[in-house]
């Protein structure tokens, strides 16, 4: 499996001489990749960044096996589950799980939420669509919920009332990141938009291949659209449950997760023609608002996007 890789995935034989330098791999794979991530983790304290760094690179890498190889990509997820074995065994070889294993270790992270993720991935290569929107909020306790579990054991939450509000919020961005990328996903095959929406709004697979959407698609979309805004606001409260700079950095990514679906409103809800994203000035903006907004003693998030 060494060769299981994508450009974007260090080879299994790879090495590194120190843990130091493992975590160097992972930071820089943050910082080349995922510029929303590599900010939001500089907001956090300084002695937690390198863990944060290394969780992202287990993300990603197991993201790109499930969505960018060549070849057996079932086989590669299997031997990325493996690589995580070792780590729990503290005798990972791969430079993302040398740093990984550390973490672990730190901060007695269970393992479930890592294999959730890997099952998300194997499901993408066998489920393409899907039928009910309970369905979609089942996928996303793999796909995404993890993601928040992780991130609050690192902060040293392990409160289930916690778990749950980031559930709301972490399926809430992974929503807004389906509606933005439905073009994207049809292409790779996959559509997160339950069947059952489109078949309320009289919606067909024709109209999304066509990238043309005619009201019934814009119809539909806003009817997914409303659903997730709702999910962002059953999480708010996380935020007022986290200190320090932690805190902003929450609220930066359920702000960031909203402005999506703002963006996908003024489009008129047309995301197939022009993927909808901000611009590096509204990523910049929404940062020093939040910042400034949780330095004055105020809700970080504004109260119209609270709203």
């Amino acid at each position: 499996m060494s060769n299981a890789t994508s450009p974007e995935i260090i080879p299994f034989t790879s090495s590194v001489s120190s843990e130091a330098e493992a975590f160097a791999v992972c930071k820089r794979l943050t910082k080349d990749h995922y510029e929303n991530f590599s900010v939001a983790a500089r907001l956090m304290p300084s002695e937690l960044r390198k863990h944060f760094y290394s969780i992202y690179a287990f993300c990603r890498g197991v993201d790109d096996l499930g969505d960018e190889i060549d070849g057996d990509r079932l086989a590669a997820l299997h031997a990325w589950e493996a690589e995580l074995g070792l780590a729990y065994a503290g005798k990972a070889t791969h430079p993302y799980f040398i740093a990984l294993q550390s973490t672990i270790k730190e901060f007695d992270i269970p393992r479930e939420p890592f294999l959730r993720l890997i099952e998300a991935n194997r499901r993408d290569q066998t489920i393409t669509r899907h039928q009910t929107f309970e369905d979609v909020l089942e996928y996303c306790t793999y796909s995404a919920n993890p993601v928040g579990h992780l991130v609050l054991y690192v902060l040293n939450h392990r409160e289930p009332e916690l778990h749950e509000l980031s559930n709301f919020t972490c399926t809430a961005l992974q929503l807004a990141n389906f509606w933005q990328d439905v073009a994207r996903d049809y292409d790779m095959g996959r559509i997160y938009i339950p069947q059952e929406t489109l078949q309320q709004f009289g919606v067909t697979e024709s109209d999304i291949a066509a990238k043309k959407p005619p009201d019934a698609f814009r119809a539909a979309m806003k009817f997914e659209v409303d659903r997730a805004r709702g999910y962002f606001t059953r999480g708010l409260p996380l935020i007022d449950h986290i200190e320090g700079k932690a805190k902003i950095d929450i609220a930066l990514f359920t702000a960031g997760g909203i402005s999506v679906l703002n963006k996908i409103e003024q489009q008129n809800y047309d995301v197939l023609s022009h993927r909808p994203t901000l611009s590096k000035y509204e990523k910049v903006k929404l940062l020093v608002r939040t910042y400034i907004r949780a330095k004055l003693g105020f809700h970080p998030l504004s109260k119209a996007m609270r709203n």
